[in-house]
């Protein structure tokens, strides 16, 4: 057996305790840093020809927590406890963009349980990939330096992304721990933060730091269009609160209030899903995701929008309506999913509730009310709440008599692809999900959406919809983390970070 190759890494860092939440996120910050710029520095070494005899290796840092008393706490907490005493511990990356999310959780810990929180370096490898802010080309790369050179391939000198360990164990309750181990103290661990963050990019066209805690998907570029408009309006108002409007490319366009202006460049190729971003600051502001029409890329975009943990997101788009009563133009608020996407089947049964959430359903009523000036039992004259249904075949209603039935023994009022998808996705994550779509067509009472159809409706009801869904987040807004991120989400033995 060969033996072992040496590892080359930076000097180790002393673990230490910390009593304040600000300074324990900036001893992440600095282990992070010179990780990665470690890392960076042997990168591209390797890449101009120098020979390595060693493996190169930096590690995440850590954020640990231990406690030695069963005693209870508040019993109202949703999070910022753990769930009994022992060790509990998670890898961070990017303290940069999590620095107000790490400050609220530690302080957290810390105030729940009167003990320090430690912060060192972790066991748990920076694959070479994630030392860069964005996706290194490792092939082009190459093509600097000559190949004969290269005595070593990469995975035999680096670390390299390692999927089998990229997993939503945690989230998913399956994780298992392997004895004398730390408990985990979040759903994510860094390198799966990592991963999502870097598809992120890929997918929107922007970079993660711009993402807002409050989200609206929608599956229809009309309401990007609105959405844009808007922004840029009360930008050039130079409204207070608002700092900035992000497009794909990171275009950047800044509050007349100030200064304005816009730096960037708009991207060549409208990504997958391109992301916008109404920036405020502590990333109150709003994101909006086009991620087009489908289950799978509904769940694609909110698996990697879950690691940064946003503080709502909501589904406004268009659906089929199910009753002969609806009218087009018609909203329905979801309390209730049909999920026949079969998507999240494997990580979220079927037999699993999917809730409706309280407080968005409150929020979303209340807006709706706010802009159509209609209340209680008028409201129900373009609002009605019930059942949706979300399929995976676009072509649902030629698919024979089965589906109908189905869709009718399950009372659902509106059918469509993505909203399943998303609120499970919510609850699988721990995210505040709500939905409230706006009916297009009718093709089981003889309305089906066409050209001429689609233009007059969309020009009617696409502004009012995109107001009272914006309206609805700056309700939940006002609202406490704790209340709106409230126990419901949360399983028996749950993270200590939200």
């Amino acid at each position: 057996m060969s033996p072992t190759p040496p590892i080359e890494t930076p000097p180790p860092i002393t673990t230490e305790a910390f009593v304040e939440a600000g300074a324990a996120v900036a001893r992440l910050e600095d282990i992070y840093e010179r990780n990665t710029a470690f890392l960076r520095n042997r990168f591209e070494a390797y890449v101009n020809g120098v020979p390595f005899t060693t493996r190169v290796r930096a590690h995440y840092p850590f954020v640990r927590i231990t406690t030695s008393s069963h005693a209870r706490l508040d019993s109202r907490l949703a999070y910022g406890f753990v769930a009994g005493p022992g060790i509990h511990e998670t890898s961070i990356t990017r303290p940069d963009i999590f620095r107000t999310y790490l400050t609220e959780q530690i302080g957290l810990l810390i105030k729940n349980h009167g003990v320090a929180v430690e912060i060192g370096e972790s066991n748990e490898p920076i694959p070479i990939h994630f030392a860069y802010r964005r996706d290194i080309n490792i092939e082009a790369a190459l093509t600097i330096a000559d190949s004969s050179a290269f005595t070593r391939s990469l995975r035999d000198v680096f670390d390299t992304p390692d999927l089998a360990a990229m997993d939503d164990a945690i989230a998913d309750g399956t994780f298992e721990l392997t004895p004398g181990t730390p408990e985990p103290l979040a759903l994510f661990r860094a390198a799966r933060v990592d991963y999502s963050l870097r598809r992120l990019y890929h997918y929107t066209g922007t970079d993660p730091e711009h993402f807002q805690n409050f989200v609206i998907f929608t599956n229809y570029q009309f309401y990007v269009d609105a959405f844009a408009q808007s922004s840029l309006q009360r930008l050039a108002a130079g409204e207070q609160d608002i700092e900035a409007f992000v497009a794909p490319g990171n275009l950047i366009t800044r509050n007349a209030r100030l200064g304005g202006g816009t730096t960037g460049t708009a991207s060549e190729r409208v990504p997958q899903m391109p992301a916008f971003h109404l920036v405020e600051p502590g990333y109150r502001g709003i994101t909006l995701i086009n991620i087009g029409i489908g289950p799978s890329n509904a769940r694609n975009i909110t698996d990697h929008v879950a690691v940064l943990r946003p503080h709502a997101w909501l589904m406004i788009g268009h659906c089929a309506g199910l009753r002969n009563t609806q009218r087009l133009g018609d909203y329905v608020l979801a309390h209730g999913y049909v999920r026949e996407d079969h998507v999240l089947d494997h990580e979220l049964p079927l037999w699993v509730p999917i809730p409706a959430l309280a407080e968005m359903q409150v929020a979303l009523e209340e807006a709706v009310g706010e802009v159509t000036g209609l209340s209680g039992f008028e409201l129900k004259r373009l609002m009605r709440t019930g059942t949706v249904a979300s399929v995976d075949n676009r072509n649902w209603e030629i698919s024979g008599p089965q589906v109908i039935r189905r869709m009718s023994q399950s009372r659902a009022i509106a059918l469509d692809m993505e909203s399943a998808t998303i609120a499970a996705n919510g609850y699988r994550f721990r995210v505040p999900y709500g939905t409230l779509l706006c009916v297009s067509d009718k093709p089981l009472h003889g309305e089906i959406k066409l050209a001429g159809m689609a233009s007059e409706f969309y020009r009617q009801r696409v502004g009012q919809h995109l107001q009272i869904g914006l309206k609805a987040l700056e309700r939940l807004k006002q609202q406490e983390s704790e209340r709106l991120h409230s126990r419901k989400l949360r399983s028996f033995a749950e993270v200590a970070f939200q």
